[in-house]
């Protein structure tokens, strides 16, 4: 079962892998079948194969022999691992299908974010119905605590730019993120949004610093916020009540 989940994992890797190159374009994600980037020539579906076909291929088209972004088996690999620590928290349920389709969803903002640093709202939009619609149905969390992660998390992030945007005259901070702190607050619930929150900043801010030492000057180095917040969700999905339990036992002794 470990290795079926893997493979199903992986399968769906080689999925986002499309999406994450066909919806920036504003193409079809399901028609035409996958094709060379460099060559446009279609992919036979035995060089298809999560994983394997990168391997036995050598990281090369088999027409032309153009290089294959590693980035491609490395989308694989964490789809297919994030399937399988799912199914090792969740185990063969509706909640572990939830939880796998809003991972999916994550994987594939990070990497569109890290390219052409937009959210797409076919993404977020749907994902913010859905987040809502699973918690009506399964009722983990509570629709109610749905509703309220959704509206707090597009809330908060929405404040902070609005302030920022009339303190400073810039803009701080995408639409983007907003409606994605609204996922993630759809289905986690509200909650995890200042978890999401304070671990996306947190981190942002490391790698943030870090750049701007790299470049010196105190260059300013515009970096897409959509891959940390995607990171602070996957923490709260999983470690989320224990961190909650952590701080308040560590801020609020006896808490």
């Amino acid at each position: 079962m470990w290795w079926f989940v893997f493979g199903l994992g992986a399968i769906f890797g080689s999925f986002l892998n499309v999406c994450i190159y066909r919806i920036p374009a504003h193409e079809s994600v399901i028609f035409p079948p996958s094709r060379c980037p460099a060559c446009r020539t279609f992919i036979r579906p035995w060089d298809n194969v999560p994983l394997l076909s990168y391997v036995l291929l050598r990281g090369r088209c088999r027409s032309c022999h153009a290089r294959i972004a590693p980035r491609y088996v490395l989308v694989e690999l964490l789809t297919a691992v994030a399937a399988v620590s799912i199914y090792a928290r969740f185990g063969w349920s509706a909640q572990a299908a939830v939880s796998f389709v809003f991972v999916c969803a994550l994987i594939a903002i990070t990497f569109i974010d890290l390219d052409h640093q937009i959210i797409p709202d076919v993404i977020s939009l749907p994902g913010i119905g859905a987040g809502f619609i699973a918690a009506v149905l399964l009722g983990e969390p509570p629709w109610t605590v749905s509703l309220i992660g959704l509206v707090l998390g597009g809330g908060i992030l929405w404040l902070v730019a609005e302030v920022y945007h009339r303190l400073t005259g810039r803009e701080g901070m995408g639409g983007g993120d907003i409606k994605l702190l609204a996922m993630i607050g759809a289905f986690l619930g509200w909650r995890a949004v200042p978890v999401t929150l304070l671990l996306g900043s947190l981190t942002g801010s490391v790698v943030g610093i870090g750049l701007m030492l790299l470049r010196g000057n105190g260059a300013r180095v515009p970096i897409p916020f959509g891959p940390f917040l995607a990171a602070g969700a996957v923490c709260a999905l999983f470690f989320g009540e224990r961190l909650i339990a952590w701080y308040l036992g560590f801020a609020v002794p006896g808490a």
